[in-house]
Order: structure tokens, then C-alpha cells, then sequence
């Protein structure tokens, strides 16, 4: 194992994220109340339907990641989030997701709710940049996030598989799900300022298991007819794969980060 040495880790953004995932949690669990008497019936909404919002879903998650790399590229290549630490990051951080969740919530049934989901994994591609650059910093730090990368990819995968072949009503994982969100988003705030490396490590390794669980979720909601706008949809499977990747790629920093 490789710490880093003589530098206080980078803890990823997963406070942050829990936040607006759990807010997002919030609001679909407010939805639920009035959809949970249509459960057995599928929500009412047919199976072409279905297919529709998660082909929909599909083709705007690969979009939004143009300009996740883009913000990504251009927050290494001019070190503008270097200086986003401690409690001035999470302040950010903080106010940037939760203004563009408040637009994306007033606009995701207009022409403007694609643009500003967009703008909105630009910041998050930003706010990801100081990680990378730090990942970069080592002497195998391309091959890292591209391992990275490779197994977000592979848990994506797994996790779309698994959600078409289970039967079984997954709504009630949402709470739980909320639950370990919360717990995360308090231990990621106190590492910010401990800037413990054990720490940053369970953190990372709690955030894969209960984000890739999200993205299991989420995607069954889908297939089950619970989310009916694709771009909330998006939103919703971008934040679980965000946090599987920046978690993996921080691991991946700490465990295997090679020094020249």
C-alpha cells in the first residue's frame, strides 16, 4: 500500500453528493407516497413507456459526460479548484449542487431542463478536477483512472443487468439507501477537516457499496415505471455513477499511487 506522503489527502466530494442525493431521495420518496397504492400494478405505466424513459435516460447519461470531461479538462488544466479546501470547498460545493438542483427541479419538464442538467455535470466535472490532478501527480496515474473509469463501466453493467432480471419491488431499499447517504455525508464532513487517510479510505470504500446499490435503485425504478422523466432519471443514475468513480479513483490513488 502507497499513502500519500507529506500531503493531506484530497477527500472526494462524497459529502457533498450524499447531500444532494438525499435531497433527491427526499423528493422521490414524497412521489412515492402517492404512487405506492400502484405498485402491484406497476404504476399505471405501460411497458413501452418504460423502455422509453430508460432509452431517453441512456442517451442523455452519455451526453452529460462530455461536459463532465470537459469541466474535468479544464479545472486541471488551469488548477481553478485548487484552492476549494476545507470548509471553503464544501461551501461551494454545497451552494453550486443545490442551486442546480433547484433548477433542474423547475425545469425538468421544459426545453431548458436538458441545458441545465448539462451545466450541471460541467460543475460537477470542475468540482471532480482537483482529484484528478492530484491522480495525475503520480508517475501511473493515467492507468489509475482508467481502472477507475473500466470499473465504474463494469458495476454500471452489473447493476443494469441485475435490475432486469429481479422481479422483486425495490422501493423500499430507497430509506435504507438514504440512511447510509446521510451517515457518509457526516463522515466525509469531519475527514474534510481531520484529513485522515484511514478515513478517506472506509469513506470511499462504504460510498462503492451503497452508490452502486443506488444505481441498482434507481435503474429498477425505472424498469418498474416509478420514474417517468427521463432527465430526473439522469440526474438521479449520474450521481450514483459520479460517486462510484471518484471513491474508486481516490482508493485507487491511496492504495496504488506510484511516486517518481
Amino acid at each position: 500500500m502507497r499513502l500519500l506522503r507529506g500531503q493531506k489527502p484530497a477527500t472526494p466530494k462524497i459529502w457533498g453528493v450524499c447531500v444532494v442525493q438525499a435531497n433527491k431521495e427526499r423528493h422521490k420518496m414524497m412521489n412515492d407516497q402517492v404512487t405506492t397504492l400502484g405498485h402491484s400494478a406497476g404504476y399505471g405505466i405501460s411497458q413501452e413507456e418504460r423502455h422509453k424513459v430508460l432509452r431517453n435516460t441512456y442517451w442523455l447519461l452519455a451526453l452529460s459526460m462530455i461536459p463532465t470531461v470537459l469541466g474535468a479538462w479544464i479545472g486541471v488544466a488551469t488548477g481553478i479548484t485548487q484552492s476549494l479546501r476545507g470548509g471553503v470547498g464544501l461551501i461551494v460545493f454545497l451552494g453550486g449542487a443545490f442551486a442546480f438542483m433547484f433548477a433542474i427541479e423547475k425545469t425538468k419538464r421544459s426545453a431548458a431542463g436538458v441545458p441545465v442538467l448539462l451545466a450541471f455535470t460541467f460543475f460537477m466535472g470542475l468540482m471532480l478536477s482537483r482529484l484528478i490532478g492530484m491522480v495525475l501527480g503520480f508517475k501511473n496515474g493515467t492507468d489509475l483512472i482508467m481502472t477507475a473509469f473500466a470499473g465504474t463501466a463494469g458495476v454500471f453493467v452489473v447493476m443494469a443487468s441485475l435490475a432486469t432480471v429481479i422481479k422483486r419491488d425495490l422501493s423500499g431499499m430507497g430509506k435504507w439507501l438514504m440512511v447510509g447517504a446521510l451517515v457518509l455525508m457526516v463522515g466525509g464532513i469531519i475527514n474534510v477537516f481531520v484529513g485522515s487517510t484511514v478515513g478517506m479510505m472506509v469513506i470511499s470504500m462504504l460510498a462503492i457499496g451503497i452508490f452502486s446499490a443506488y444505481m441498482l435503485y434507481d435503474l429498477k425504478q425505472i424498469l418498474d415505471g416509478g420514474e417517468t422523466n427521463y432527465i430526473s432519471a439522469t440526474l438521479a443514475l449520474y450521481l450514483d455513477i459520479f460517486n462510484v468513480f471518484q471513491s474508486l479513483l481516490a482508493l485507487l490513488g491511496i492504495m496504488g499511487g506510484e511516486r517518481e
